[in-house]
């Protein structure tokens, strides 16, 4: 492995939240599950774009208050282990970092779970008086751009980079930096992971990558 440090890339939805994702967990706060559903099918069989469902997913939530957002992030299907996962990353002078197309609201707390960064989409203060931003909302292109910037931030390469996600959003992730981890993934990054991990406990994904030495 050599001294060169590593910069470990986590997506969120479906990801560290297994079979679920922060929009259907504020939606379930709010009782419009059954809205969102629909969103996310658009979202992910017809092609919808990520600012569409943002402006739309703003509808549905416009009495959102930062309690319910407390109480979805708390009550989230969350892999087990992640805090001890990036408290090793840290311990062996590794960088972790959190790059989501959901709300930079909901993302940005998993910073106190010891991410280096966390990135989501630009979404207006709750409680809501503005519109959504469109370019504000981050798209699967966006993730490589973000990754490089914290490439650049932490003084590495995207060769030295590991990157664990689920689905198409992660796609152009995976085919930029060297070692890339499926998790609880659909066949959008069929051929693309170097590793594939079906479960529950982000230490045991986490294994294959330290394992392989890659």
């Amino acid at each position: 492995m050599g001294s060169q440090r590593r910069l470990h890339l986590f997506d969120v939805d479906g990801t560290l939240i297994r079979g679920s994702a922060a929009a259907v967990e504020i939606s379930r706060q709010l009782g419009v599950s059954a809205e969102i559903d629909e969103l996310e099918r658009q979202f992910l069989q017809l092609g919808l774009a990520p600012d569409e469902f943002a402006v739309r997913a703003r509808e549905l939530w416009s009495e959102l208050t930062t309690e319910q957002v407390d109480a979805a992030f708390a009550g989230a299907p969350w892999l087990a282990g992640i805090r001890e996962v990036w408290a090793e990353i840290r311990a062996q002078g590794d960088y972790c970092a959190v790059i989501s197309l959901g709300p930079g609201f909901f993302v940005e707390r998993l910073l106190d779970w010891g991410a280096h960064a966390a990135h989501g989409s630009r979404w207006p203060g709750l409680p809501f008086t503005e519109p959504i931003d469109r370019a504000g909302i981050l798209n699967p292109s966006a993730k490589v751009e973000i990754a490089g910037r914290l490439c650049t931030e932490f003084g590495v390469g995207l060769a030295d980079c590991v990157a664990f996600g689920d689905s198409m959003s992660d796609a152009e992730v995976f085919r930029v930096v060297d070692t890339a981890v499926a998790v609880n993934a659909d066949h959008h990054l069929a051929g693309l992971a170097t590793h594939t991990y079906t479960g529950g406990d982000l230490r045991e994904a986490y294994a294959l990558v330290r394992s392989a030495g890659a």
